[in-house]
């Protein structure tokens, strides 16, 4: 049981803006002798990140995935029932939320607001991630999730920096300036480095009932803690989603298909798509993969459950012929 609340950080921000290695890059140096949580919101079906960021209980890292939409969908049960049963079993001294890039940051404060949670949570400083270099791309300023990124943040942080224009900070806090948010710190980070004490900052954010976000996700939530679901006879399986305009194809492969490295990288390579992200077994080891922007990183990993691929984007006819490349780039062992 729980008689302290629990530290809680929601960390936000648009598709591809390097929300998890962010989180990494915080679990990485947190306090030795603390235990942390984190709950992982994706608009894929599949879920990747958890298995990126890689849980380590005996390092006190404990890890939970929502796949399948916006989290806080369905009266929140989802969520509540990821968050009470990772909190049961992890007993943090701290928690991170990361909502999906195309999920509704104020519907997931209001679930940590609720009553529910008023003895069992302490929500601390949101901090939202924002590619200054998107600016001019109406896609992303125009988009109500991208909005209300921004209005809940308590820290902006200015992610990818090294990679700015000259101007484009200041074009951020003149965004930032018009629109009307002008008391938030905005501190520009490259490669995942955020602070550990821009954690501590006070929660600034308070629901408003009369404003409600509208949104539908054309997905269904099965189980949310599941790490590899009944497969079928040929040993992988597909799962898509879809909503506010964007779609998801997802692969899970069972653990005896190994991929040739040298062709899979080629062909995660071709996809165009908006967001690309998979963890393999290859023939060189295995590796999670993150593709944004039309660049490619690769990690070595040490253990996977399965191999996974999720594509994320607004033509699903771009990637139509995945299925069968990567079946053709892999044999069964």
């Amino acid at each position: 049981m729980q008689f302290n609340a629990i530290p809680t950080n929601v960390i936000t921000g648009f598709l591809g803006v390097g929300k998890t290695t962010a989180i990494q890059h915080l679990l990485a140096n947190k306090p030795d002798n603390e235990r942390w949580a984190v709950l992982v919101n994706e608009f894929g079906e599949v879920g990747i990140d958890a298995s990126m960021m890689g849980e380590d209980a005996e390092d006190g890292i404990f890890m939970r995935e929502v796949p399948g939409g916006c989290m806080c969908c369905t009266a929140g049960l989802p969520m509540q029932m990821a968050l009470n049963q990772l909190i049961q079993r992890a007993k943090p001294d701290r928690l991170l939320i990361e909502p999906t890039g195309l999920g509704h940051p104020e519907e997931v404060l209001a679930s940590l607001r609720s009553a529910e949670y008023s003895d069992v949570i302490q929500l601390q400083a949101t901090l939202t991630l924002v590619d200054a270099r998107k600016l001019s791309d109406p896609d992303y300023t125009a988009d109500e999730t991208y909005q209300q990124q921004i209005r809940v943040a308590d820290c902006i942080i200015a992610h990818k920096s090294d990679l700015y224009e000259a101007d484009e900070l200041q074009q951020l806090n003149t965004y930032l300036a018009q629109q009307q948010i002008t008391e938030r710190p905005v501190y520009p980070v490259a490669h995942g480095r955020l602070q550990r004490q821009w954690l501590n900052a006070p929660c600034h954010w308070q629901p408003q009932p009369e404003t409600k976000a509208q949104h539908s996700h054309g997905h269904g939530h099965g189980d949310v803690f599941a790490a590899t679901p009944d497969m079928p006879a040929e040993g992988y399986l597909r799962k898509d989603n879809k909503g506010d305009g964007y779609f998801s194809s997802g692969w899970i492969f069972q653990p005896d298909f190994e991929f040739d490295f040298i062709t899979l990288e080629s062909i995660l390579m071709g996809i165009e798509a908006e967001r690309v992200k998979g963890v393999f077994i290859t023939d060189e080891g295995i590796f999670a993969f993150n593709i944004v922007d039309g660049l490619m990183s690769s990690t070595a990993l040490d253990e996977v459950y399965d191999s996974r691929i999720e594509v994320i984007g607004r033509n699903p006819s771009a990637w139509q012929t995945l299925e069968s490349d990567l079946l053709a780039a892999s044999q069964r062992l």
